[in-house]
């Protein structure tokens, strides 16, 4: 099925067409909660809160940027809003006071170091995890996300930079990557290279 024939039919109401949008994207969109949450049934009742949306919401897709790009944009601020609702963000890190991972190829030598390195992001803080992902994963200027975390901009740098520092501080304990690559690691990870 076409990816215009699974619009027109969930656009319908189409159950088949939901099906196979569902299977299409439901494993890279697993991926993108699973950074943002927990454990896995967190990133799955995210994933599932996140669809809902998607079905609900797929008449106002305008054709304009990747329909794939619209459904990710929908899950991370289903993430943001679910961590929200549970007060995820106040169990280990004040946010207001101080994360599949997609990285480029030529910043990880090997998918198992990206696994790897994807772990130990999920090992930071509710707080750091979710503004690393956010601003070097998902691509978000520190204002937007100011503005979704409602926070201060400079409450996401401080965030992030303590973000990148403690995961460097794991990388290195767990020999993944070595202090003299760290820097040129992070120019390949983040998106803009702060």
């Amino acid at each position: 099925m076409t990816e215009e024939a699974i619009l027109s039919g969930c656009l319908q109401n189409d159950a088949g067409a939901q099906r196979e949008l569902y299977a299409r994207y439901s494993p890279k969109m697993l991926s993108v909660c699973y950074r943002f949450a927990h454990n896995r049934e967190d990133a799955e009742d995210m994933l599932q809160e996140g669809f809902i949306k998607v079905f609900s919401q797929v008449h106002t897709f305008q054709n304009k940027g990747a329909f794939e790009g619209w459904i990710r944009r929908i899950m991370v601020h289903t993430c943001i809003n679910h961590l929200k609702k549970n007060k995820k963000f106040n169990e280990s890190v004040d946010i207001i006071h101080a994360n599949g991972i997609q990285v480029r190829e030529e910043s990880v030598p090997s998918i198992v170091q990206a696994k790897q390195i994807v772990e130990c992001i999920r090992l930071l803080p509710v707080g750091y995890r979710t503004v690393l992902n956010l601003y070097a994963i998902e691509g978000y200027s520190h204002k937007e996300i100011a503005g979704m975390l409602d926070v201060e901009e400079s409450t996401s740098r401080s965030q992030y930079t303590r973000a990148k520092q403690m995961l460097e501080d794991i990388l290195i304990k767990k020999n993944i990557i070595l202090p003299s690559r760290i820097k040129a690691e992070w120019i390949g990870l983040t998106a803009s290279g702060q």
